[in-house]
């Protein structure tokens, strides 16, 4: 049954289509949010798209496409954002990916890093002046617990010199509390809020899409349905960040199943997170002019 509480507010959901961003799109569109979802495939997203516009009885669930691990196709969606929308309440980085082999994206950078971590940082600089503009509003980053078996190697952020997928990914997911950190810090007296959360170990095509091929991707696809959460489970916590009235001052922390919860010690490193930022900066060439 569709629910008043979030009526008003705009989300933009990104990889929404499935998984964890299409059950946090979806309980959102019950709230009564204004559900902008954001997805790479177009025929998946028209389908989840209707998907939740039927089950949620709310017809404002509106998509974008982007490649987030395109840099141009960030600005691009960014562009669409302004143009269509005149606020957004919260918005909720999702879209991420493992991959099994060391892959560049079209600019150039690893995948993992430039998905999990450089689709955050430009998206949201991007839309930072609407969200600035619709305060009180959230950003909300998907991280993971593997962030703690995480560490940034500066001397090797692109992974030419050792492709591990899982040791890639883990320093993505540090870089999302990292980032998310910095950010809360950066933010203060702007009433813009930023955590970020575990979602627990989900039972979702994560990985198996052949992003993780051989026998890794075999044993995910056996275990994942034994074990792992529902994609409503995981959920749960990034709609609680992003709708629970009490948590609208709340920022910089690291939420898991509802819960603020201490995050690996190499996250807390202030230094680190500053030397994060600038890289990243200069990785997404933020400042330059760019053609939308």
């Amino acid at each position: 049954m569709l629910s008043a509480q979030m009526k008003g507010k705009a989300v933009i959901v990104t990889g929404a289509n499935a998984g964890i961003g299409k059950a946090a799109a979806l309980k959102l569109a019950e709230l009564g949010a204004h559900v902008v979802m954001v997805t790479r495939d177009a025929a998946r997203g028209q389908a989840a798209q209707q998907e939740i516009i039927t089950t949620s009885g709310n017809t404002r669930v509106d998509l974008l496409l982007a490649d987030l691990s395109s840099q141009q196709s960030i600005r691009q969606l960014a562009a669409s954002i302004h143009q269509g929308y005149e606020r957004i309440d919260v918005l909720l980085n999702n879209a991420g990916g493992v991959f099994g082999e060391r892959r560049l994206t079209v600019d150039g950078l690893e995948q993992t890093f430039a998905l999990n971590h450089l689709g955050y940082f430009l998206l949201t600089h991007l839309l930072m002046d609407m969200l600035k503009h619709s305060a009180p509003a959230r950003i909300i980053n998907v991280s993971s617990r593997a962030h703690t078996g995480g560490h940034i190697n500066f001397d090797d952020l692109q992974s030419e010199k050792n492709y591990r997928a899982f040791a890639v990914y883990s320093q993505s997911k540090l870089a999302n509390v990292l980032f998310t950190y910095e950010l809360a810090r950066r933010l203060v007296g702007t009433n813009v809020t930023a955590n970020c959360l575990h979602p627990g170990f989900v039972n979702t095509r994560f990985g198996r899409d052949g992003d993780l091929s051989g026998i890794l991707g075999h044993l995910l696809g056996i275990i994942s349905p034994l074990i792992a959460r529902t994609p409503e489970r995981g959920a749960d916590t990034a709609v609680y960040l992003a709708s629970a009235p009490d948590l609208e001052h709340v920022t910089g922390k690291y939420y898991d199943t509802r819960k603020d919860t201490r995050s690996s010690a190499e996250s807390y490193d202030q230094e680190m997170a500053k030397r994060l930022w600038a890289v990243s900066e200069q990785l997404v060439a933020l400042g330059e002019k760019h053609e939308a």
